[in-house]
């Protein structure tokens, strides 16, 4: 039984030589028919079995000279949007390029190529063209390995359905492996569908971007696309991250979730509860918060805030005349002839009063905790106030210096700027397509800041839809995912679907994951809350083995040929022996090294559940002449 199930196709095709010996065969027996030599009720059975094992033999000779012109693999396919279309037309699905699925006999076919030079066995692909197949062999100045992508020669359009993809996609892949092809293939697919979808590059790819332009052209409506890029902020939108929140606290935890992290978190604790402290005083004065005034008011201090919530106060509490009460007034006096002591310069004369006048004579009972907040930190100690929020300050100047700052902060009665103000519930509901540049190359720490605030700003969103049950889909990409994930991202990567956001999120090397979020562990806790994975070529080996463990592991059959012979001085003694052993033992379903060996453009992935192909990405054009006729999006 497993000598039926071990093949080994890399080797001459012997099969002729049978089917030649088999059709000579079938000529003399016609021919000893038709001369009478045998009888030709003998002699036409004889031809017919003759004729058919010929075809057999031939037949099979066929299959291994096929498979063997098919490990000249297959070249990398530049189309246009046009020409992709076709592979689209079903919105319930995604295509994945050109492929099939990855079986025991593919990995067996492998693990047998790791064993020779599979140059030796090479085979003229044009065989491939005359037998009907589509041949366009790998050039040699490629990169990669041709015969990964030829252990099987007949390849088909690769789709699987839309909702297997609701947990997440990652998308792996070292520099110039394919990812940015790959993500422009699967936003286009997304933007055909009608989603939403907002594209996260830290790197600005030029390709990527007009890929996804021109996808706008063809299947959106005018003024779809939306660019925010901090080195050119005049071209794009303005951005408010701090628009969208149901309750004021989740302000400041959005805030921390792009602190850097402190051993013990006291520092991290603190910045949340600083900016909790402004959050909470703005809207108590019905301001709307930004980073502009958090910075201006933590590093500045938060007298402008507590006096005018304060007078606030007063007027709901005291009446209008409050000012003219005896304590107040006697208050106010002395804080005019500088009699009472301020904590620092920007605490004003009245303030001091109001503050002092809160303390000694507001029942506790009638005290507002949004003022005990703001007096708690009106009266801490100036100098340990700026020790212990040192963490906080650099990320909010970062964001809010420059033009970033009014790109961030926009100020809708700013009349001087025309550029449009948006947020990712404006986004949603317009069914925008946002790419966000990063720009991390120049400023790596602010891309990172930036990228980090808006998966918070997305994840208070996913917070929102999921409460309220209705949304339209989203299709959210993440390109170099280790340069801005944080506890968010994961929160959307864990939670999301359930809000009908669809994540993919790119990445080079495990190792870059793991530095970001402190450890290896971490690293594998945050990538398991994403069902599919699409490995392109890898040359890291933590990476690799990663990928590998995904696949999982199959039954691999092994044949050992023992010869041996022996004699004496005695003529005729001579003794010899033959022996064959086939073994089976489980082996990885991908070889971790085959990873690094891939063409540009070719993956191994792991899709609905454990479902795993082979496949090619083909290079999207966006600048081909023709243009399709805009299809109706699919909610």
């Amino acid at each position: 039984m497993l000598i039926r199930r071990y093949e080994m196709p890399w080797r001459r095709a012997y099969e002729v030589y049978a089917g030649i010996a088999w059709w000579l065969a079938l000529l003399y027996f016609v021919g000893v028919g038709l001369v009478g030599a045998l009888p030709r009720q003998l002699a036409l059975p004889l031809a017919l079995v003759c004729f058919a094992q010929g075809l057999l033999r031939i037949a099979q000779a066929l299959r291994i000279l096929i498979l063997r012109a098919s490990l000249s693999g297959r070249g990398i396919e530049v189309i246009s949007t046009s020409e992709l279309a076709p592979w689209c037309d079903d919105p319930a699905s995604i295509f994945l390029g050109f492929g099939f699925e990855w079986r025991p006999v593919h990995s067996q076919r492998l693990y047998e190529l790791a064993k020779i030079d599979y140059r030796e066995y090479a085979v003229s692909p044009h065989l491939l063209s005359l037998l009907g197949y589509d041949s366009q062999p790998q050039p040699d100045a490629e990169i990669g390995l041709p015969y990964i992508h030829g252990v099987e020669p007949a390849e088909v359009p690769l789709h699987r359905p839309l909702q297997n993809f609701e947990g997440g996609t990652l998308l792996v892949g070292t520099t110039q492996s394919g990812k940015g092809v790959a993500l422009a293939n699967l936003i286009t697919q997304a933007i055909r569908r009608g989603d939403v979808v907002i594209v996260i590059d830290p790197k600005n790819s030029r390709r990527l971007k007009r890929v996804v332009e021109r996808a706008c052209a063809d299947y959106r409506e005018p003024d779809t696309f939306l660019e925010f890029h901090p080195a050119f902020p005049e071209r794009g939108v303005r951005l408010d991250f701090t628009f969208n929140w149901q309750k004021p606290t989740e302000l400041a935890s959005r805030i921390q979730s792009i602190m850097p992290s402190d051993t013990a978190g006291a520092f991290s604790a603190f910045g949340w509860d600083a900016v909790n402290v402004v959050v909470q005083g703005l809207i108590e004065i019905e301001e709307r918060p930004n980073l502009m005034k958090l910075t201006q008011y933590i590093e500045g201090g938060i007298e402008p805030v507590l006096e005018g919530t304060l007078r606030r106060y007063y007027d709901q509490a005291l009446g209008i005349g409050w000012r003219e009460l005896p304590e107040m007034k006697k208050l106010l006096h002395d804080a005019q002839r500088g009699n009472l002591k301020r904590p620092s310069e920007a605490a004003s004369a009245e303030l001091m009063a109001f503050v002092i006048y809160y303390e000694r004579h507001i029942a506790q009972s009638q005290r507002n905790k949004v003022i005990d907040a703001q007096v708690r930190t009106f009266r801490h100690n100036r100098e340990h106030y700026q020790k212990i929020t040192a963490n906080l300050l650099p990320i909010l100047s970062m964001l809010t210096s420059g033009d970033l700052g009014r790109s961030l902060s926009p100020d809708p009665f700013d009349a001087d700027d025309t550029r449009p103000i948006m947020n990712f519930e404006k986004i949603e509901r317009a069914g925008h397509v946002l790419y966000m540049c990063l720009d991390a190359l120049p400023d790596p720490s602010v891309a990172s800041a930036i990228g980090a605030l808006a998966l918070a700003d997305q994840a208070a969103r996913a917070g929102m839809r999921y409460n309220l049950g209705r949304y339209q889909r989203i299709s959210l990409f993440v390109d170099e995912v280790s340069n801005v994930i944080n506890q968010p991202l994961i929160e959307i990567l864990n939670k999301g679907a359930e809000s009908g956001i669809f994540t993919t999120c790119a990445m080079q090397t495990l190792a870059d994951l793991a530095k970001r979020l402190g450890s290896e562990d971490a690293a594998r806790m945050a990538l398991g809350n994403l069902n599919n994975l699409i490995a392109l070529r890898t040359k890291d080996r933590p990476t690799q083995d990663f990928v590998v463990e995904t696949f999982g592991k199959t039954a691999i059959h092994t044949v050992r040929v023992g010869l041996s012979h022996s004699s004496d001085a005695h003529l005729g003694d001579f003794s010899s022996s033959y022996s064959s052993q086939l073994s089976e033992s489980f082996e990885e379903m991908v070889p971790a090294e085959v990873l690094g060996k891939l063409p540009n453009l070719q993956y191994f992935a792991s899709v609905s559940g454990g479902r795993i192909i082979k496949g090619r990405f083909p290079i999207i054009d966006p600048d081909a002449d023709v243009r399709p006729a805009p299809m109706k999006a699919a909610a």
